[in-house]
């Protein structure tokens, strides 16, 4: 009887720490999802594969810790399949959604491990947050673009090249020939450049100046007057 009890008990507290872990791992993916990723990419067909995946792999992991034997080492190589058959390597996924998709895949890792303190789940899957909010902030290196781009004219001159490019964007920092059509007379070139300092400024004098004629125009333009009241 007090073997029987004792097997309740500690069923209980296994399925409560099972729920502990999996309230901390919604509520981490969670905020990953839709405080960070979606307002500041706006890609909500990813937002289902994020949430899918975390709680897919975090099932995955609290089965093998609950499944001991040749039945855990069958769910390790099944859990080892589906990751690696996972592509990240589409042209439509940035590489900053490739680093949001492997935070996904930590946080539900983290999160089921059995024998990891819940505090210190907690704590690396808000440090796994801190990282990846501050890391794609809009504001960190927000004068460094990218962009690809098919120029209407072959360069066979780096220096021509960078002149071009620099005339178009900005100040190219670096670049990379993606494809040449001397048929054409095209080229499409990778480049990452630097924004000029002083367009945001120009932009904004520009504005400044034109609402203030604006101003000015209609401050001179008459004001008309009543007509006059004819006397009887």
């Amino acid at each position: 009887m007090h073997r029987r009890s004792r097997g309740v008990v500690d069923t209980l507290e296994t399925y409560g720490q099972l729920v502990a872990r999996l309230a901390i791992d919604l509520t981490a993916v969670s905020v990953l999802t839709f405080a960070v990723y979606y307002p500041r990419h706006r890609r909500r067909d990813l937002v289902p594969a994020y949430l899918a995946l975390n709680v897919a792999l975090f099932s995955v992991v609290a089965a093998l810790s609950q499944v001991g034997g040749g039945g855990g080492m069958a769910l390790g190589f099944g859990l080892f399949g589906v990751l690696s058959i996972i592509r990240l390597r589409s042209d439509s996924i940035q590489h900053e959604e490739v680093a949001y998709y492997f935070t996904t895949l930590v946080l539900g890792l983290l999160c089921a491990l059995p024998h990891l303190p819940l505090a210190v789940a907690g704590a690396l899957a808000a440090l796994l947050l801190l990282v990846i909010h501050v890391a794609d902030h809009p504001r960190l290196l927000s004068g460094t673009r990218r962009a690809v781009i098919t120029l209407d004219v072959v360069h066979a001159d780096e220096a021509a090249l960078r002149a071009d490019l620099a005339r178009r964007l900005g100040e190219p920092l670096t670049w990379t020939v993606k494809q040449v059509d001397f048929v054409r007379d095209l080229m499409v070139v990778d480049v990452r450049f630097r924004v000029p300092e002083l367009s945001g400024r120009v932009a904004r004098t520009t504005r400044r100046t034109a609402l203030s004629a604006t101003r000015s125009r209609t401050n001179a333009l008459p004001v008309p007057r009543p007509p006059a009241k004819e006397t009887v």
